[in-house]
């Protein structure tokens, strides 16, 4: 699954997923484990009210190395 991520259309970070879920246009979130429940609880709030499979990756490190960055990622969004 999380593999998937190298080659999918999609947004890293708090911010860019939040105005994707805004705007309606998420399948599928990437959630990190370790991710600070203030930072990502937003994310979290509005996933509950959509119909978005959510996925728990096990670290932010991870989830960073899995979207092709060198630091951690909270959050990754896969759009249509």
């Amino acid at each position: 699954m999380i593999g998937e991520l190298s080659t999918a259309n999609k947004l890293v970070g708090v911010k860019q997923s939040m105005k994707a879920l805004q705007a309606g246009v998420v399948e599928k979130a990437f959630i990190a484990e370790d991710a600070d429940d203030r930072v990502i609880g937003c994310v979290k709030a509005l996933l509950e009210t959509q119909a978005v499979q959510t996925i728990t990756v096990p670290t932010m490190k991870e989830l960073g190395k899995a979207v092709g960055i060198d630091v951690g990622a909270a959050v990754v969004v896969v759009v249509q």
